[in-house]
């Protein structure tokens, strides 16, 4: 059986999913599993109605209706208007409107998943009625009653006994089949989120489970490249990756691939696919077990926004476990994330990612009891199987703060200029 992931950038628009129709028609209309995200930006939507189901009760319908039409609009443009599909859509927006009548609950992520979810649920519902549509047979399933997990709203934890029994009796691998990514159950029947690429993670779920041939995620580029095409002129697609490599690029920062996604297919050496899902022909970039990295060049990943912070004593005496200790465990309390670390006999230095912008509150905690040098926005460069010319092309991006190599990988924290 193949997994097919399909991102919201590929379903935007009645274009996408004509595209989708196409490629499915093209790749496998059968022993295949096809997993779909919200459309668009449509999870943002969701979340700017959340924000007004809480702050701005007088937005909500405004927000709501914004949704609704944008998906009539892509119905408008596949179905004839007496189609089946408008009474689904219907009913899912009646279920998404009974609850936030109902609903008394005020723990955020769990309400925040309830909402969050009719993105998934409104993509495929539409993506399989055109499939049926084209004449192509196949069976929607609603995620969340094969995916079970605990009870950790917005990023829950895979019950993977429980989720592999129902998915090997429950799917009927001789057929096409569509459902939901991001989304998964708990055992109260709620609906709970996996998290960051969720959507990835739920075609890596499948995948094991079912043990598959493959897994393809269609991307709106050619592949896994070495670098972003944003931020860099340059850019070389890499035919193939290695397991190993690909977690060690979403490491340091990578958008590539979540390693949570990589982590099942490696168990059971699965290979990851990454294609073009508007050039459908192309290989794009294949991830497998001990696959050396072709080409090999130097593969660029940047961070940027970044927070570089040194840390020394008051009085200049060494930087030890203790107070290294202490330093980590208020950067987790502040929610910093590390992305690089250097130590000299007296002085502590950390590059953080200011996400939840509580930076501020760790300098104040802990000004009085240390020495800080802080320097913000800027940007963290990471090479790995750097060279002469990959060092040189950093350097030109801004003056170098910190520099940190080993023996794969180069880290360079720059002041751009």
């Amino acid at each position: 059986m193949k997994i097919f992931k399909f991102g919201g950038a590929s379903v935007k628009d009645a274009e996408g999913v004509k595209n989708v129709a196409k490629i499915i028609q093209s790749e496998g209309n059968s022993d295949t599993l096809v997993v779909i995200s919200a459309m668009g930006k449509i999870t943002n939507a969701f979340e700017e109605v959340i924000d007004a189901y809480y702050h701005k009760s007088e937005e909500l319908p405004s927000k709501l209706n914004f949704i609704d039409e944008y998906h009539k609009n892509i119905m408008n443009s596949l179905f004839d208007k007496n189609d089946a599909v408008y009474q689904e859509i219907d009913i899912l927006f009646g279920e998404l409107g009974w609850f936030l009548a109902r609903n008394t609950s005020q723990r955020y992520n769990y309400v925040y998943d309830q909402i969050i979810c009719f993105g998934e649920l409104l993509s495929t519902k539409i993506v399989s009625a055109y499939l049926a549509k084209l004449g192509i047979n196949n069976t929607w399933f609603d995620v969340r009653n094969y995916v079970k997990t605990d009870s950790n709203y917005r990023d829950a934890k895979v019950d993977w006994n429980l989720t592999e029994s129902i998915i090997t009796s429950k799917v009927d691998t001789s057929k096409l089949n569509i459902t939901q990514g991001f989304l998964a159950g708990n055992d109260t029947e709620n609906t709970t989120t996996l998290g960051r690429e969720g959507s990835d993670y739920t075609a890596g779920i499948f995948a094991y489970c079912l043990n598959a041939e493959s897994v393809t995620i269609w991307k709106d580029v050619e592949g896994v490249l070495n670098a972003d095409p944003r931020v860099f002129e340059e850019t070389t697609l890499l035919n193939q990756i290695s397991y190993e490599e690909a977690i060690e690029m979403a490491f340091y920062g990578a958008s590539v691939i979540h390693p949570k996604t990589l982590q099942p297919l490696q168990k059971k050496e699965i290979p990851l696919l990454v294609r073009s899902f508007i050039n459908p022909k192309e290989p794009g970039t294949r991830v497998s077990k001990g696959a050396l990295l072709e080409p090999y060049i130097p593969c660029f990943i940047v961070k940027k926004n970044q927070i570089l912070v040194s840390i020394s004593a008051l009085d200049f005496s060494f930087m030890v476990e203790n107070n290294i200790s202490f330093i980590f465990q208020k950067l987790h309390e502040y929610q910093l994330k590390v992305n690089l670390i250097q130590n000299s006999a007296i002085s502590f230095s950390v590059c953080v990612d200011n996400k939840f912008n509580k930076f501020d509150d760790f300098y104040q905690d802990l000004k009085n009891e240390f020495k800080m040098d802080v320097q913000k926005e800027v940007d963290l460069f990471t090479v790995r199987h750097f060279d002469d010319k990959a060092i040189k092309t950093i350097e030109e991006k801004g003056a170098s703060l910190l520099t940190q190599v080993n023996k794969e990988t180069l880290q360079m924290v720059v002041k751009a200029i």
